[in-house]
């Protein structure tokens, strides 16, 4: 059945224009003012006259924990509160139990998707130390790329980013992209000893960006840039965090001639070191939120395009696993059900426009990972979209939060924005907060040559 979208004003490619969007099984058929249908065919219309379409967010960093974490999220549960919150796609991490460090359990991640998620799926390929032979034959068509996110190099030995010959071994073998997570180990070990030294157990919670510092930061994403320079791989850098780090990345290039790409996460633009007195572990996260001189430099980076996308980092524990002294507080936290409405509140307080949100959520990100036929309101491209009212104001509280682990760093915030609408696939998944949970999302599929 068709489905025209009537009198929405689109948000794409740097232009807001008010048209109709004519859809066709998967596929957008048809971009025009007031188009006319054959009386003869069945067509459903959603009036969106006020309303705002833009191109569904493609988040590539989630944590959605199946299998094996599923007492916390699940990919049914976080899927929903994506589509939820606009996010038509999604790229999982390795990290679940079993660690997805085969093709075979790789597969297994897949076939869960096909049956159980609402949006779009990827997933990583998990990469440490004994897995090499693995990520070498990871099929770059049908898998977003390969990551140690959320992973160690050898049981506990930290961050694949710490071990720079291991890095150019797999710069100077692998030819698909590799997105990695750059902190500094030693320098986190020091800082956290020394305050152990005054503290023991109980370091106060917005001790954390001086623990997990600047410097930690900057040192090892210098690194990882000058060994893929060296190689010319394909690199793409994690939830950067500060000012310093920003200022590494290159601007002048064209999207889709970089070999080095890097993103900023919504929560490291909306809170900063003074949020951690009232909220605590509720915004602890690797790398940690900084000072609002690290905030103003991420905004200021994606301006001026040195950083590329914007995504979520989606790391649900259970709020027993939040709670505790900082050794105990599990890092990471739930955004994909509130991460576009931020981004929105962020455009009401000048601090970004929707053609860039839509550039950052969605263009750029379909252009880094070189997806197919998507993240653009494109003829012939699938309809993945979502439809925001800007001023319908609603509150999230207890009761209206989806995600599984039942908490958000967002709790009595009040949004200005709210996301009407959510079509994956040209399905209507999501409208005025019921859900359709027969149409599944789709695997992604991306460009062999990245």
């Amino acid at each position: 059945m068709r489905l025209i979208i009537r009198n929405a004003q689109i948000v794409n490619e740097g232009r807001i224009v008010t048209k109709d969007v004519l859809i066709n099984k998967n596929r957008i058929e048809k971009i025009d003012h007031s188009i006319t249908i054959n009386k003869e065919l069945v067509c459903n219309e959603i009036n969106a006259e006020g309303l705002y379409l833009l191109p569904g967010f493609i988040d590539d960093q989630v944590h959605f924990r199946e299998p094996g974490l599923t007492h916390k999220a699940d990919l049914f549960t976080e899927s929903k509160a994506a589509v939820a919150g606009g996010i038509t796609s999604f790229m999982d991490m390795p990290n679940t139990l079993p660690n997805t460090l085969t093709n075979e359990l790789l597969e297994q991640k897949y076939s869960l998707a096909a049956g159980k998620s609402l949006a779009n799926y990827s997933f990583f390929m998990g990469l440490t130390k004994d897995n090499w032979q693995e990520t070498l034959n990871t099929d770059t068509e049908n898998v977003c790329g390969v990551t140690d996110d959320g992973l160690y190099f050898s049981k506990e030995d930290g961050i694949i980013a710490n071990y720079p010959e291991y890095i150019e071994k797999i710069f100077a073998n692998s030819n698909t992209l590799i997105a990695l997570h750059s902190e500094n180990d030693a320098i986190i070990k020091r800082n956290t000893e020394k305050l152990k030294q005054e503290f023991n157990e109980n370091i106060p919670f917005e001790y954390h960006p001086l623990i997990r510092n600047e410097e930690a930061c900057y040192s090892t994403t210098k690194e990882l840039i000058n060994i893929a320079k060296k190689y010319g791989n394909r690199l793409h850098l994690f939830h950067i965090s500060t000012l310093a780090e920003a200022e590494l990345f290159d601007n002048k290039t064209a999207l889709n001639k970089k070999r080095i790409t890097a993103e900023a996460c919504v929560h490291h633009l909306w809170f900063s070191d003074q949020d951690y007195k009232k909220l605590g572990a509720k915004i602890k996260w690797n790398p940690a939120i900084k000072s609002e001189v690290n905030q103003k430099g991420l905004f200021d980076a994606l301006h001026n395009g040195k950083l590329d996308i914007i995504a979520t980092d989606h790391a649900p524990h259970s709020i027993k696993e939040k709670t505790g002294n900082y050794f105990k507080a599990l890092s990471g936290g739930p955004l994909v059900q509130h991460a576009l409405p931020a981004l929105l509140e962020m455009h009401h307080q000048n601090k970004m426009s929707l053609e860039m949100i839509a550039e950052k959520t969605a263009h750029n990100v379909a252009e880094i990972y070189k997806l197919k036929e998507r993240g653009y309101i494109r003829e012939g491209y699938f309809a993945d979209l979502v439809l925001v009212d800007l001023n319908q104001p609603w509150k999230v509280t207890k009761e209206n939060i989806l995600y599984k682990c039942n908490w958000s760093p967002f709790e009595e915030q009040v949004f200005q924005s709210k996301i009407m609408t959510t079509i994956v696939n040209g399905n209507i998944v999501y409208c005025n907060g019921v859900f359709d949970y027969t149409p599944k999302g789709m695997r992604l599929q991306f460009s062999k040559i990245r």
